[in-house]
């Protein structure tokens, strides 16, 4: 399907709000719309101690207990193609905090999530009568046992086969409701 960003003849006047601080909006944009469609609840912490979201869970057929949470960690990158031939889009994370999201064991389970993002704001979301999109994707990756290779930070590779949407968010919930892993 090819979405045609459509323009006016004036481009609109967007806020002087930093690249970043845009990047982080959209994300938590696209994890909210997941989360809804997977029946879970988000609560920020506050303060933030580098867990960007807790998403929850609950469902009678959990066998653990009936209220699953996972910790998420949001990165996003305009450093890629939508669907990067080479099957991974990579993010860096500092030392510290790859250490934090590898840790186990745990009892609420850590997972990074990395999104694409293009790199011209106006293509970041179209809206039409029939839908709204918000352009790329994002994909997931459970950093259980991973060292760091850099010096201060470390390029982690998330794959592009483990697209984050509401049917693998409710699979990941699913397993750890199990007593498995996500």
């Amino acid at each position: 399907m090819t979405i045609v960003v459509p323009r006016t003849p004036e481009d609109p006047l967007r806020g002087d709000l930093r690249l970043k601080s845009r990047m982080e909006m959209l994300q938590d944009s696209y994890l909210r719309a997941v989360a809804a469609a997977a029946g879970c609840t988000m609560a920020k912490p506050d303060p933030d101690d580098g867990i960007d979201w807790v998403l929850s869970h609950n469902s009678g057929l959990h066998t653990v207990d009936s209220q699953i949470d996972i910790k998420v960690q949001l990165k996003s990158t305009y450093q890629y193609d939508p669907n990067p031939p080479n099957g991974h889009v990579s993010v860096k994370l500092s030392n510290d905090r790859l250490v934090f999201m590898a840790a186990e064991p745990v009892i609420i389970h850590r997972v990074l999530v990395a999104m694409i993002i293009p790199k011209e704001v106006a293509a970041w979301v179209v809206a039409t009568h029939d839908f709204l999109s918000l352009r790329h994707c994002a994909y997931w990756a459970v950093l259980t046992g991973l060292k760091p290779t850099g010096k201060e930070e470390t390029s982690v590779k998330v794959s592009t086969a483990n697209v984050f949407d509401d049917i693998a968010l409710c699979a990941i919930m699913k397993r750890i409701g199990a007593g498995g892993k996500p």
